[in-house]
């Protein structure tokens, strides 16, 4: 069995899967196992309990958890575990998904969930990888060779511009 560490990505319902899809892409292009699940803060909140709090026995080293609304689910499960929670406001409202915003970063002293902007699968993935890269080299090399990558392509635009002006 792989000592990799695996990253749960929990949303709070399947609507909010297309946002997700580029969060579970995104993990697995550094080669991060990834277990995907529904939870909801408040139709499934035992199911929500029980998850974090046996996350870090089950092999996971970060929890990611999108919703939107009142965007409970990253607290709920950061309330449960001591592993670092990642939270994903998702725009699913007429507040444009400042109300996600607010419910997951708004959180009390001691349980801290990191939280991404509205709609920012990107780069919870990102920085998941980054979480478990503190303690993976090849991952932590992958990721500069990311932001390598990034730098190269603003270069480029930046030349290309330059010689259309």
């Amino acid at each position: 069995m792989s000592d990799k560490k695996k990253v749960a990505v929990i949303m709070g319902s399947d609507s909010d899967l297309p946002v997700l899809k580029n969060t579970i892409n995104t993990l697995k292009s550094f080669g991060i196992p990834v277990e995907t699940h529904i939870m909801s803060a408040h139709r499934t909140p035992a199911q929500a309990c029980e998850f974090s709090s046996h996350a870090r026995e089950n092999g996971f080293g970060v929890i990611i958890a999108a919703a939107g609304k009142a965007a409970h689910l990253a607290g709920v499960l950061a309330a449960h575990t001591t592993l670092p929670v990642i939270g994903i406001p998702i725009k699913a409202s007429t507040l444009d998904g400042l109300d996600a915003l607010l419910s997951t970063v708004q959180m009390p002293k001691g349980i801290p969930v990191a939280t991404v902007a509205i709609d920012g699968a990107d780069n919870a993935a990102i920085l998941a990888a980054q979480m478990l890269a503190i303690a993976d080299e090849e991952l932590a090399q992958q990721l500069a060779q990311m932001k390598e990558n990034m730098t190269a392509e603003v270069v480029a635009k930046d030349q290309k511009l330059q010689q259309e002006l």
